[in-house]
């Protein structure tokens, strides 16, 4: 019976077909759908007239949910805060048991610098430094400070007794760390040797002096 209507209603579906083309120049997704349906219901009866159903009931969509915006520093400084080297060494913690690369750094400041005024120790901690930062240099602190010929407190490649109680002690390991830290900017500035006042080796009239503090002279 299906069959039969859909043939005698030949000049009707011809119609609905120049329609159904006008509406895909309007929408190609409505076009593609009605395709759709027709297929699907190409087997049930079809009645004289379709009427159309609309949803007169509007769709809301929910805004997602406002949720706090938290702002983060991009970095939170720890270092304690100072108006100078000397506020820096005494606000610096020192009750921290030293790596074996820090302790040679903080060997250095203590056998070449404990009787030299702050800025000299930092001076002679950032000397170490830089030269680890070198190619011309090992690249460790232990390496640069045992490197023979270098530091004379050194002694049979071996760094003395170190009395550990002693305010020295850990005004140096205050140095080592601000220096280790770059928490304090040393007047040494990119200097690799220093030397004592009361010496003058051949060699530091080929350098660039950077300062003079107290009884050291730092070079690049």
């Amino acid at each position: 019976m299906a069959r039969k209507t859909h043939f005698a209603g030949f000049a009707a579906a011809a119609a609905t077909l120049a329609i159904t083309f006008a509406s895909a120049e309007i929408s190609g997704a409505n076009a593609q759908q009605g395709v759709e349906e027709e297929i699907q219901d190409f087997d049930q009866p079809v009645t004289d007239e379709t009427v159309p159903v609309f949803i007169s009931e509007p769709v809301i969509q929910p805004l997602p949910e406002e949720t706090e915006t938290v702002e983060v520093d991009d970095a939170i400084d720890t270092a304690p805060q100072a108006s100078s080297l000397r506020e820096l060494v005494a606000n610096t913690d020192t009750e921290f048991t030293l790596s074996r690369e820090m302790e040679c750094l903080a060997g250095t400041v203590y056998f070449e610098s404990r009787g030299e005024p702050l800025a000299g120790q930092l001076a002679v901690a950032q000397v170490v430094i830089n030269r680890s930062e070198s190619s011309r240099f090992p690249s460790s602190y232990c390496g640069v400070v045992y490197q023979r010929s270098q530091f004379s407190f050194v002694k049979g490649g071996k760094m003395p007794r170190i009395k550990r109680s002693s305010t020295a002690w850990k005004r140096a390991k205050a140095i080592a760390r601000i220096a280790h830290e770059g928490q304090w900017e040393s007047e040494a500035q990119d200097s690799l040797y220093f030397h004592a006042t009361y010496v003058r080796p051949s060699w530091s009239r080929k350098k660039a002096r950077r300062a003079a503090i107290n009884t050291h002279i730092f070079y690049r």
